[in-house]
């Protein structure tokens, strides 16, 4: 190929790649899993021009790498493992497949030299590398408490803060902190906030005596059914929400008929209670309470998720 139709190729190519993010972004964010997917596709087409669909996608429809061997490929183009465990959604894999259909399965490249194709492949990862990099780079989540405020309103300004990019972790590990703080002779189980209740054979997010609590951010009908099944299994089930849905939970649990037999609390009043009552046992400031628990959280947070930038400081 002569130097003019390279570029032209190379030209062609990433304005693809990028098509194919910009297609693969839904609700304005770029899943890690569609990144950490793409590099494995580029990883493939790289170490054999091309590729056959029986030899990188299996017949569940996953591509082939993009779980056992993620954390070397993800090492093999600099991106650290604290980005991403492994490919977790299948849409992730079906984003991978169109990446593949997009450079036809590497018939695409098949007139470079060998020289010409690394160095396409390095330009294109690089871009998949900048993504992963600005992932990486995001800040905690840093918040300015105003101690003159009731610890009602400092833990609202913490789920309101985190409310376009939590997904539910931070309220779920918020509980957690709260409870391992509050019962500390008692081992408060710590699992990823995605995490399904069955893959982890749990009957709700913590599990104390009879108690079971279920988190979350905004209230569906599944997790009522779930209730219902903790009531009829001879469970408490208690649900927490943000203050601002939990009329909606309540009215989700009259409509299921467990209204009576399912407690429903908001996260700010749940929290704060104890921020309270601790102060009071401790002899102790509310803000120094709440302190304790954000550490707890952000250490509970570093032990099984991979999104630091949802540590918390409190200024």
């Amino acid at each position: 190929m002569s130097k003019k139709e390279i570029l032209a190729l190379k030209k062609e190519s990433i304005d693809a790649l990028n098509e194919w993010i910009d297609f693969c972004t839904r609700g304005g964010k770029i899943s890690r899993n569609t990144i950490a997917v793409g590099l494995v596709v580029l990883h493939h087409l790289k170490e054999k021009t091309i590729v056959g669909k029986n030899e990188v996608v299996s017949q569940g429809g996953e591509i082939k790498g993009a779980r056992s061997g993620l954390a070397n490929i993800l090492k093999f183009y600099g991106i650290p493992s604290s980005y991403l465990k492994e490919i977790t959604t299948r849409q992730a894999h079906q984003d991978g497949q169109r990446l593949f259909e997009r450079f036809e399965w590497g018939h695409k490249f098949s007139s470079l030299s060998e020289k010409n194709r690394k160095g396409l492949f390095k330009d294109m990862s690089s871009v998949l590398h900048h993504h992963a990099a600005s992932w990486l780079k995001r800040q905690s989540l840093k918040l300015q408490i105003d101690r003159r405020q009731a610890p009602t309103a400092w833990i609202k300004l913490i789920i309101e803060s985190a409310k376009q990019i939590s997904g539910g972790l931070v309220e779920q590990h918020l509980i957690g902190a709260k409870l391992e703080r509050r019962f500390k002779n008692i081992r408060i189980p710590n699992y990823p906030a995605h995490a399904g209740d069955a893959q982890t054979l749990r009957v709700g997010d913590y599990v104390i005596s009879k108690l079971v609590y279920h988190i979350t951010a905004a209230p569906s009908r599944n997790v009522i059914q779930k209730c219902k099944s903790n009531i009829k299994a001879g469970l408490c089930p208690i649900l927490i929400v943000p203050g601002e849905q939990e009329n909606k939970a309540l009215a989700a649990a009259q409509y299921e008929g467990i209204d009576k037999e399912l407690v429903v609390l908001s996260i700010e009043g749940f929290v704060s209670t104890n921020i309270i009552e601790l102060a009071m046992e401790e002899n102790k400031e509310f803000i120094a309470i709440l302190k304790e628990i954000i550490q707890v959280y952000n250490r509970r947070l570093s032990e099984v998720e991979t999104d630091l930038s949802l540590q918390i400081q409190i200024t």
